[in-house]
């Protein structure tokens, strides 16, 4: 289990261990692995209090509208996560006991654990948001996502599809940017000549960097597509 004095540790920006400080590509890392355990640690039926029916995914997305919108109602909050009051209810108590987050009469709101925390995510996932239909699109609600870095990470795109679908979503297409070229593993070695609309549309969304990958999700509403995109990053951070 990852304690919370041992992530506040990485949120700070370094580990002291008895081999030095790890900072660099080491430390970025080391620090998605505790990242992942601790939240996983956060969902987990062995923490106190009720069985959790929320997931890994339902925090971060509590994080990004925290971040975005500053103080939240439990009741807005309810809503954004299509939860109910109960699960949103212990969520926010695991999470203000982890120090991520405040609360008052006012609403819930990011501490300044919380928007580091926060910060680190957006690193690794820059970008996540609705992409209009193109020949890689097969469903009514479709959602690109962007991972830093994470192309070590894939192998035929076939993990990810898999961790989409569990998620609720119907599919997911697996990108990678390599060479000044956008391509799909075991599919292409150019999408800009195999599928010039979808080229262009995450062209326009998405800024890449070299090993970046782009995964599309597929879903008949927009939960389970975000839900899905946000399931596919987390095989490959």
């Amino acid at each position: 289990m990852c304690t919370k004095n041992f992530f506040i540790k990485f949120l700070n920006g370094r580990i002291d261990c008895r081999d030095g400080i790890y900072k660099g590509s080491l430390y970025k890392d080391i620090f998605v692995v505790v990242m992942k355990g601790f939240l996983e640690d956060l969902v987990s039926s062995g923490m106190p209090g009720p069985r959790p029916s929320f997931s890994i995914f339902d925090i971060v997305k509590t994080l990004m509208i925290l971040a975005e919108f500053g103080s939240v109602g439990r009741g807005k909050l309810s809503k954004k996560l299509s939860l109910g009051g109960g699960s949103v209810r212990t969520l926010l108590s695991r999470l203000s006991e982890a120090g991520l987050i405040s609360m008052s009469r006012s609403g819930c709101s990011l501490t300044e654990e919380g928007k580091r925390l926060y910060m680190k995510i957006k690193r690794v996932i820059p970008k996540i948001c609705r992409i209009g239909p193109n020949e890689l699109t097969f469903a009514e609600y479709n959602v690109i996502v962007q991972v830093r870095g994470g192309a070590r990470k894939v192998r035929k795109g076939i993990e990810q599809r898999d961790a989409a679908v569990r998620a609720g979503a119907k599919g997911a297409v697996t990108l990678i940017y390599r060479n000044n070229k956008l391509i799909m593993p075991a599919i292409t070695e150019d999408v800009s000549k195999s599928y010039p609309v979808a080229y262009q549309q995450i062209r326009d969304i998405i800024d890449f960097g070299e090993e970046d990958v782009a995964i599309i999700v597929c879903a008949d509403d927009p939960r389970s597509a975000e839900y899905g995109a946000l399931a596919a990053a987390w095989t490959i951070i």
